[in-house]
């Protein structure tokens, strides 16, 4: 614990060196505003994650631990097992941003069970799209797909599908009153926790093997589950936007459109059965909030970037920039005056968990240079910190997000 301490007692006096001589001139939520408008403020903003582009469990431990915090750690996302950062830890960081979230309905008794099949124990959860999420016990990393509910589906069966009622008021209790604390005794920029998916859910409850053979031998079956999965998501941003959609600076949806070399699909389907969908959905938040329309896709996206800035997003997540297409440079050059970059900030397939701190921290270095000039970048890892991520590339990390990000005028 002393090794430990006095390695982050070491990181916080180069953050305070570095602060003699780069200013902070703004608050954090007129940082974040400034970027997601395309203006320069003191410095590159910091997010530390919601539900996306957050920390996994096992790395945030070893996190708290290097800096010498014991806190009991609360779980945000079971699937993902991703934790939910403490204030102390978000301070320490610098971090601009804060999350407020929906619930699930008074009627859903949801969590997880513990199971045993084949000898072995599992955490299963169901969520309220019937889908089965299922993580060994003896692993306790991930949360991974065990059930379909729709994989032999036909589409007469979708109209007596028990599908969940999005505008439930319960979801939303007490969530403005959340909002308005926030807003009245912080100045953090508040953003919303993921929505808004509408693709990637149709493949949990159909398959990816199914649903891919849908695109092209039934699309019809996939038009009409998107339908429901979009009359869902219009209701909750309905009731989610007349709960926060005066007090919220980003609403974050989004589903995975990509891979690692491309889109996860054929381009033409996007355009022609997708996209319709997904931008009757951003308009419709954008008719009820001001707020800016943040969207997540992994992967070589870029081929579809222009459709999701017709669709008008204004935000794209995480930037996987060692993927295929997504030079950083090309997608400032080509993108950067309509797209905000929300992430982006090491190559973290090559880079973050493998590197030494120095290592990592000139690879920040380099990305920041890239999507900082104009404003339009808001700094975060490429999705996740995975558990084997080393904790002083952690630190080294996101100490250089704030120590590269700052404007010198």
């Amino acid at each position: 614990m002393t090794d430990s301490w006095a390695g982050a007692e070491h990181g916080t006096r180069e953050i305070e060196d570095n602060k003699m001589n780069s200013k902070e001139t703004l608050t954090p939520r007129e940082r974040v505003l400034r970027a997601v408008n395309h203006q320069e403020g003191d410095r590159v903003p910091i997010d530390f994650g919601g539900f996306q582009t957050g920390i996994h469990r096992v790395a945030y431990q070893g996190l708290i631990n290097h800096l010498g915090i014991n806190e009991v750690i609360e779980i945000l996302d079971p699937v993902q097992q991703l934790a939910k950062p403490s204030e102390e830890v978000l301070k320490r960081f610098h971090v601009d941003t804060r999350y407020i979230c929906a619930y699930g309905p008074d009627s859903f008794k949801g969590g997880i069970e513990i199971n045993e099949r084949n000898g072995r124990k599992w955490h299963d959860l169901k969520d309220e799209f019937g889908v089965v999420w299922s993580m060994p016990d003896d692993q306790m990393l991930y949360m991974d797909l065990s059930h379909h509910p729709l994989a032999d589906a036909t589409i007469e069966d979708l109209k007596s599908y028990p599908f969940p009622d999005g505008s439930d008021p319960t979801r939303f209790t007490g969530v403005r009153e959340q909002a308005l604390k926030m807003r009245k005794e912080t100045d953090y920029a508040i953003c919303t926790g993921i929505s808004g998916v509408v693709y990637e859910y149709c493949w949990y409850m159909r398959g990816l093997e199914r649903w891919f053979m849908d695109t092209i031998e039934n699309p019809d079956f996939c038009e009409a589950l998107l339908d429901q999965t979009l009359k869902y998501w219009m209701d909750f941003e309905t009731g989610f936007m007349k709960a926060v959609g005066d007090i919220v600076d980003v609403v974050m949806i989004g589903d995975d459109l990509a891979g690692q070399h491309g889109p996860l699909f054929s381009t033409d389907f996007y355009k022609s059965i997708v996209k319709p969908r997904q931008k009757k959905l951003v308009r419709h938040i954008k008719s009820l909030t001001d707020a800016k329309i943040w969207y997540h896709t992994c992967g070589g996206c870029v081929a579809l970037i222009p459709e999701l800035i017709d669709n008008g997003v204004d935000i794209l997540n995480p930037v996987q920039v060692s993927a295929a297409g997504m030079d950083a440079q090309d997608l400032k050059d080509r993108f950067g005056k309509d797209l905000v970059f929300w992430g982006g900030g090491c190559n973290s397939q090559h880079v973050f968990p493998f590197a030494t701190p120095e290592e990592v921290k000139a690879d920040v270095k380099k990305y920041i240079e890239i999507f900082k000039p104009g404003g339009g970048y808001v700094f975060n890892n490429v999705h996740n910190i995975q558990g084997g991520v080393p904790v002083e590339n952690i630190v080294a990390f996101m100490d250089a997000g704030y120590k590269y990000g700052f404007y010198n005028k």
